[in-house]
């Protein structure tokens, strides 16, 4: 779990001309009512703010503890076995999808730091049906308290979580793969590009495309944050305390999207597939030559 930095991006630095994400090799519809406080249909993020001590992020050099028993809910695949490759479709390429998100025009009018005390430089970018960015990835562990999450294994760990499972209780991050999005702010509000808790997202690292939902809410000027679940599915140390990624981390959030209900795992990867293949550009039929057929791309080999 983040803890919010003493410091905020300044709104006021717009962003312009499209970029690109340096040494790149290279999203959501609202919430039910019943998933934002009451009374307050626009207040995202439970009384989570009052947040004490640092975020630093990654520590590359501390041993991982043992290693997590393996997730029901969201079983690891392993390395080249990106979500779903069912019904005699290839499974979409790591790669082929970050070029997709290659070149960045921003959708947030500053930029956002990876942890306390870091340069802000992330900016999150956008195209017509998703929004990105590329940063860390630090481990939040909020949720129902489990064996690798709860309150002695994270000195920051919280019981609550922005957004509910259907039946109104916390999410698990130990077995729920989902991302943390900033409070909304100056710099970007996450919901007027139709993101909302149960958003599909795709999260790139490696040769790995793993799909997850919006689950919770971290401070407004940090960003680069995953579930314990998100983590241990990529192949990243998932330890709440020292685990994550440095870098190298690519978040796509689909706009308008939403997975229901939001703790279904299967149902996230079943869509984020679809999706995925959509955004880039169509799906090509299982017999079909992908060289060969207009609209078909290199993921369909």
């Amino acid at each position: 779990m983040r803890v919010q930095s003493l410091s905020l991006v300044a709104a006021s630095a717009a962003l312009i001309a499209p970029t690109t994400f340096p040494h790149a090799s290279h999203p959501l519809r609202p919430d039910a009512p019943a998933r934002h406080l009451a009374g307050d249909p626009f207040r995202d993020a439970p009384a989570r703010a009052n947040r004490s001590g640092v975020r630093i992020g990654p520590v590359p050099q501390r041993t991982a503890g043992p290693p997590a028993p393996p997730s029901r809910s969201a079983p690891d695949r392993g390395p080249g076995t990106d979500g779903r490759a069912g019904g005699g479709r290839a499974p979409v390429r790591a790669a082929d999808l970050l070029a997709e998100v290659r070149e960045c025009t921003p959708v947030s009018r500053g930029r956002y730091r990876k942890d306390a005390g870091t340069p802000a430089d992330i900016p999150v970018c956008g195209k017509r049906d998703a929004v990105y960015w590329k940063a860390d990835l630090d481990i939040d562990c909020d949720g129902v308290p489990g064996d690798r999450c709860n309150s002695r294994s994270d000195p920051h760990f919280s019981p609550a979580t922005a957004f509910t499972r259907s039946d109104g209780r916390p999410l698990d991050a130990e077995r729920l793969p989902y991302v943390v999005v900033p409070e909304p702010s100056d710099v970007w509000d996450h919901r007027k590009d139709d993101v909302r808790g149960g958003s599909l997202a795709a999260v790139v690292h490696g040769d790995r495309v793993r799909y997850a939902v919006v689950g919770d809410v971290g401070p407004a000027d940090l960003i680069g944050e995953a579930s314990y679940a998100a983590a241990k599915a990529l192949g990243v140390n998932a330890d709440p305390h020292g685990g994550g990624a440095p870098s190298d981390v690519t978040y796509i959030v689909f706009k308008g999207s939403e997975v229901e209900p939001v703790e279904d795992v299967d149902a996230a990867e079943k869509e984020g597939e679809r999706l995925v293949r959509k955004f880039m550009g169509g799906e090509c039929p299982t017999w079909a030559a992908p060289r060969t057929r207009r609209g078909c791309r290199s993921s369909c080999r």
